[in-house]
């Protein structure tokens, strides 16, 4: 039986619940098993309102943001709206898209380097740019100038990513998403911030699988336009912690059940064979099966909570198993791809099956 590294997943990624009191200077303290965690990668939504699902990291200044529901390039405020501090971040703004009276929000988050990046520079066709990695929890956060050819960018983490999202910071286009599971591989591409099933097209990585130092972009512009600058989060799969596969739905509210390796914390799923939306759970607004709570990362619509969607699956000791037979994440012989990562191992680095904490 294979253990992890990886005890408290908390001390490498974070879900914090909290309610908006619609004054500038609100402090959100994480709650996480660990102790305190500083983000380098936060990624708020609303749940009570329908706004923007907004991205900030360490990586780029504070006050720069984007949104994985559009193609907008990257916003600009003259002060930042906010501020990462040492047990969780400062809202200093009273937008209802954060900080909104009495309304309830999410903030995922995930560690990388504490903002410390190691430099590259451009050589022949590989941008310049630099990472900030977290090798134990195989996150990094990479930042770099497109060349407009086919070339690599190091990630930092020591093993192949599994999932990479890269934004163009300046111009209105598509996100590209890349997943490494059944069905999808390097010759295919997807876009967050819509419901679009998959894209074969060697334009985004060049029909190359990322390395254990390297991913590979081409041409295209969502991911390497000449003289533009993009940023990309990238995973790899760290057992016991994070995985990134996919499943065939069989169209039964007895849906499949989808081995993990531990208790999740946060699950994404998309159709990629056909159209559909990023749809998440995670096990905070799920503390127990049966709460039914679903939001999208490609739209701005409040958090869904029928028994028809994707909120209606129980998050397990060793996976998660769907109760439901709707068309996006169980329909009969659909393609679904996923993404978790873990509340608690199933085995401990000692070995020793692991109890929910």
């Amino acid at each position: 039986m294979a253990y992890t590294a990886i005890d408290d997943p908390s001390a490498h990624f974070h879900t914090q619940l909290y309610t908006g009191n619609g004054s500038s200077g609100l402090a959100i303290t994480n709650d996480a098993n660990a102790g305190d965690i500083k983000p380098d990668l936060l990624w708020i939504m609303p749940r009570s309102n329908g706004d923007n699902s907004v991205v900030w990291d360490s990586s780029r200044t504070i006050n720069k943001r984007l949104k994985t529901n559009s193609t907008a390039a990257e916003d600009s405020d003259t002060t930042a709206l906010v501020t990462f501090e040492t047990d969780g971040f400062d809202l200093d703004t009273t937008d209802a898209n954060f900080n909104g009276s009495s309304r309830t929000y999410v903030a995922w988050q995930w560690l990388a380097n504490g903002g410390t990046r190691t430099t590259n520079t451009e050589s022949g066709n590989n941008p310049a740019g630099g990472y900030q990695a977290n090798t134990t929890a195989g996150f990094s956060i990479v930042d770099y100038t497109g060349t407009g050819a086919a070339g690599t960018m190091a990630h930092g983490l020591g093993v192949a990513p599994g999932f990479i999202v890269i934004k163009n910071r300046e111009a209105v286009v598509d996100w590209a998403v890349y997943h490494k599971g059944p069905g999808v591989d390097e010759t295919d591409a997807l876009h967050i911030n819509n419901t679009d099933g998959l894209t074969d097209a060697a334009t985004f990585w060049n029909d190359t699988a990322p390395t254990s130092s390297v991913f590979t972009i081409n041409t295209n512009n969502n991911c390497n336009t000449d003289g533009e600058t993009y940023i990309a989060y990238c995973w790899a799969p760290i057992q016991g912690y994070s995985k990134f596969g996919g499943y065939t739905g069989n169209g039964n509210a007895d849906g499949p059940f989808i081995y993990t390796g531990f208790r999740p914390a946060w699950i994404m799923v998309k159709r990629s064979g056909s159209t559909g939306s990023w749809r998440i759970i995670d096990s905070k607004r799920n503390s127990y099966n049966g709460q039914f709570a679903t939001l999208q990362a490609d739209d701005n619509a409040t958090e869904y909570t029928a028994d028809d969607d994707f909120g209606n699956t129980d998050i397990l000791s060793n996976g998660f198993k769907l109760r439901q037979n709707y068309s996006q994440v169980n329909a009969t012989g659909g393609t679904y791809i996923y993404m978790a990562f873990a509340e608690n191992p199933f085995v401990t680095s000692g070995g020793t099956p692991c109890t929910a904490r």
